[in-house]
């Protein structure tokens, strides 16, 4: 896995230790959001409404 294959499109900081990114994997573009709060976290790609994965086309990385 390359080093520079993830990119962070957003932070958003939501109160004490609760934290929210999404993160655009640059060789698919698929989007996830990954939230952090405390010890817990989790990671999930982002849907539209007809539930296919959110893709973000990215110079470069895509094939």
């Amino acid at each position: 896995m390359a080093k520079d294959r993830f990119e962070i499109k957003e932070k958003d900081d939501m109160g004490f230790s609760t934290h929210a990114k999404v993160i655009i994997d640059k060789e698919t573009g698929v989007n996830y959001l990954f939230l952090h709060h405390g010890y817990a976290g989790g990671l999930t790609p982002l849907l539209d409404k007809e539930g296919k994965p959110i893709v973000t086309k990215v110079e470069g990385y895509q094939k």
